[in-house]
Order: structure tokens, then sequence, then C-alpha cells
């Protein structure tokens, strides 16, 4: 079944806030994940090796952790973490499960140095994502082939070391009934 045909998911229940941050050798720590992990309860997902990233491995963490959700997702991904939704989005039916995405500065895998240390993740998947998304940063080529909106990151870079409360204020757009 592909993602096109899937039925789509239905559920009333508030959605949980998954986020999904970078990794690879050159992972940037992302602290305003962590204070909204700490702060609003989201959920980490966690993944098996974080400085070698493999994006089939990591495709299947998200799948079966979400598979499992009892209701609706919204995800929240930064560097890797965009492309990993972007690819696995447009293999799984179970992308029905989620509400929305918000996609923070998606890492530029087809760089040739970057493309050498992560194998695998080049081509990056140019498909428009089956759900809603914001993506934030400087890739509107990538935004309009994902269909998200794109919002530039001078735009929102308030506290984006701190809390990054514009960050947060764009997430709702998501939670919101």
């Amino acid at each position: 079944m592909s993602v096109a045909t899937a039925m789509p998911f239905v559920s009333t229940a508030q959605p949980q806030v998954w986020l999904l941050p970078d990794g690879g050798p050159q992972a940037r720590a992302v602290p305003w994940m962590a204070r909204w992990e700490a702060a609003h309860g989201y959920a980490r997902l966690e993944q098996h090796d974080w400085q070698r990233p493999l994006r089939g491995d990591w495709s299947a963490r998200l799948q079966e952790t979400l598979v499992d959700a009892p209701g609706p997702v919204v995800l929240v991904a930064s560097g890797l973490g965009c492309l990993l939704t972007a690819w696995w989005a447009a293999h799984s039916p179970a992308a029905a499960k989620v509400r929305g995405a918000l996609l923070v500065a998606p890492a530029d895998v087809e760089q040739p140095g970057l493309r050498e240390q992560l194998p695998g993740w080049s081509p990056m998947a140019r498909q428009r994502l089956p759900f809603p998304s914001i993506l934030v940063g400087h890739a509107p080529a990538l935004a309009q082939a994902w269909g998200s909106e794109c919002v530039a990151l001078d735009d929102v870079v308030d506290g984006f070391s701190g809390d990054w409360g514009a960050g947060h204020a764009l997430l709702q757009t998501f939670l919101k009934d």
C-alpha cells in the first residue's frame, strides 16, 4: 500500500510531540530540543547510533515506534531528522498518523564533504509530504518540494540557543484542534 492510497488516520486525541534530533559526525547540539523535552514532556526518538546514522535503521526505528503510537503524532525534526522525516514519509502508510511536522534547518547531505561522511542519505527525498509541515531554514527549494510552509531562519531565531519561543509558537499550529 502506498502512502497516497493509505486510509487516513482519524483520532480526536491530543497528539504526542516527538523530537527527531540531528545526528552524524557533524551533529549540532540542539539545546532548545532538550529544553522542550524537559519543560513540555515531549518524547525524543532514540536511535541506535547517533554518530554513524544509517537512514534505513533510523527509518525502521521511526516506523516501528509510530505504528505503536496510540494516537496522532507531531514531529519536530532538526538536521538529519528532517531528512529522515521526508524519506520515511515517502515510504510509509503509517505517515497518516502524523498531524504535522516542524522541520528545522535540514542537513544538506548532498554537499560533497557531507555525502562521504553520511553514506546512504543522499539523494534527499524530495516528494511532497503527506501531512502539513513548516520548514524553518534557508531551503526554499526543499520546502517547495516537500510542500512545506517556508519560514526563514532569520525570522525566528529569538533565543534559538535557548527555549526558542518562536519555534514553539510555530509548533502550536499542529497542536490546535
